[in-house]
């Protein structure tokens, strides 16, 4: 299956979920040296290898952040293809000065905000459901 794709169906089940933890981005010029388990995500740009990890690992390997991040996901299986999700949910939380960083997986789209920004961003978010 390949994911929801009518945006209607996705603002409405999209469902936030809370992923406990702190977490930050990162980067690196090489993973050697990196368990790959550790990582939650990475991103391979030109200029350098975003990581996004948790914040007790980052120090560990003694990897600079600038912001302490909360992780959210949408528990709903959106299609890579569906138009339009990013942009509601972007433009809620900016209407409420909430920056968000997006990254779009296979299943579900993950939403990154500042740690302080959280308890408001879920409000905002399960907002579509009503």
């Amino acid at each position: 299956m390949s994911g929801e794709k009518d945006l209607q169906k996705l603002l409405k089940s999209m469902k936030p979920e809370h992923i406990a933890g702190d977490y930050v981005f990162c980067k690196v010029e090489k993973l050697e040296g990196i368990e790959l388990n550790d990582v939650v995500m990475f991103f391979k740009e030109k200029e350098a290898i975003t990581l996004i990890l948790k914040k007790e690992t980052a120090a560990a390997l003694k990897l600079d952040y600038s912001v302490v991040m909360s992780w959210i996901t949408l528990t709903i299986h959106s299609s890579l293809e569906a138009v339009g999700l990013t942009a509601a949910f972007s433009k809620a939380l900016s209407e409420h000065q909430i920056s968000c960083n997006v990254v779009a997986a296979f299943y579900h789209d993950h939403i990154f905000v500042a740690q302080k920004d959280t308890e408001k961003a879920m409000e905002i978010l399960n907002l579509f459901s009503v």
